[in-house]
């Protein structure tokens, strides 16, 4: 059953407050604007989807390969996520396979997760693989990928990634493109950003045939703004994109998200010629909470990052309080990069929580000293926990955002 959520106090800055008597949710997309920030492009969108609505900011936690490392869908759930990027096209090709899938009626039952959901188009493993030479070719109409344990050969390319995302059945669908690389100068990224325009609009014209997945729900296509660190291929990539009416407008390329001031360098270029109404994602964004709160103060609204969950496997625990400055935030702590590194002998003892006021259901039942053992043993329960702890303060981070946004000017 769908149930609708309405703002009770704007100027509160509340999130949506449920109502139980409400007609089923509506086989739709659709977005738009609730709020602009006073003085700055933040802004909360709202978009409607088949399995529920989405306020912005909002992190996307990863599940590439149809899971959310270390946690269940009631641990992301319960932290505040409202969307996850769920299922890679091409690594749900090569494993458990389409047929999987589409017999368990989709990756939403697959995985349990009843959400919104966003998959990409395997445009990344193009890049990452085929950096392996023998793994990935690249071809003008697509890839050729060699499956890593069987060595079958699989052929990805605009019709196939848009009928796998079908299957897969996504709310959100991601048109094919090559991410552009950072190493090969203007002639690399020319030559992606041509592959990328190509693949669109063949994208395009794939999912307009019948735009919705194949159990009969409401897919919306975002297509991919490419070009590296060119300002002019970069606006003449936006320009392109725009053209094809699609739902909502992506930021990728190998840069974004890894290195930080060149993504805010990019987002400035494009974001004059952005629509107010459509949905605005920076793919890869989301190491630090730091990274969150830089690119909405620019005007993105949606963000994904594996970050959270591998920077937790790795003892790596975010650290640190959200604090209101100049009419905006910052994540601000006296630790190391606004983290701590829970290995540390000094924690064996520490029956602090990870981060003292932290309302997550680590911080509430646990201690350093615990997740120190935890961790010096290898025990399962360590990673667990430290993952949903981590995501928390991601979703924390959003929250803070929205409610500054709702309640400025």
């Amino acid at each position: 059953m769908w149930v609708r959520a309405c703002f009770t106090s704007y100027a509160g800055g509340r999130l949506p407050v449920v109502s139980a008597k409400l007609p089923a949710m509506k086989n739709s997309y659709h977005s738009e604007l609730v709020k602009k920030h006073a003085s700055l492009p933040a802004r909360v969108m709202r978009f409607e989807t088949p399995h529920g609505e989405v306020f912005t900011p909002s992190f996307m936690p990863v599940g590439t390969r149809a899971m959310l490392n270390y946690l269940t869908p009631a641990d992301v759930e319960q932290n505040g996520s409202q969307i996850i990027l769920g299922g890679n096209t091409y690594h749900m090709l090569c494993s458990p396979g389409m047929e999987v899938i589409e017999k368990a009626g989709g990756m939403h039952p697959f995985m349990g997760w009843h959400k919104a959901m966003l998959t990409d188009s395997g445009g990344f493993q193009v890049l990452s693989l085929s950096k392996k030479g023998t793994v990935c070719l690249i071809e003008e109409e697509g890839a050729v990928f060699k499956h890593p344990i069987t060595g079958k050969i699989i052929h990805l390319n605009s019709h196939t990634s848009i009928q796998a995302q079908k299957i897969i059945g996504a709310d959100i669908i991601m048109a094919f493109d090559q991410c552009t690389p950072e190493t090969g100068g203007r002639e690399a990224a020319l030559a992606a950003l041509d592959r990328t325009h190509r693949w669109l609009v063949a994208s395009r014209e794939e999912h307009e045939k019948n735009p919705y997945s194949a159990y009969g729900k409401k897919q919306a296509l975002f297509g991919i703004i490419q070009g590296g660190s060119f300002r002019d291929l970069r606006e003449q990539s936006t320009a392109f994109v725009l053209q094809q009416a699609l739902d909502g407008i992506a930021i990728g390329g190998e840069v974004i998200g890894f290195d930080m001031p060149k993504t805010g360098e990019i987002i400035d270029w494009v974001r004059p010629m952005l629509p107010e109404d459509k949905i605005r994602y920076t793919m890869g964004v989301g190491l630090n909470p730091q990274d969150l709160i830089d690119v909405v103060a620019k005007g993105i609204d949606i963000f994904d990052c594996v970050a959270p969950t591998r920077n937790a496997r790795h003892g790596t625990l975010y650290f640190g309080q959200i604090v209101e400055q100049n009419g905006w935030l910052r994540f601000e702590s006296e630790g190391d990069n606004c983290r701590i590194l829970i290995k540390k002998s000094q924690y064996a003892r520490d029956e602090n929580p990870i981060l003292p006021g932290c309302a997550c259901y680590t911080c509430q039942h646990f201690s350093r000293s615990y997740l120190h053992y935890l961790f010096k043993e290898g025990l399962i329960a360590y990673f667990h926990l430290a993952s949903i702890h981590n995501v928390h303060v991601m979703q924390t981070v959003c929250t803070r955002m929205r409610e500054l946004i709702l309640s400025s000017g």
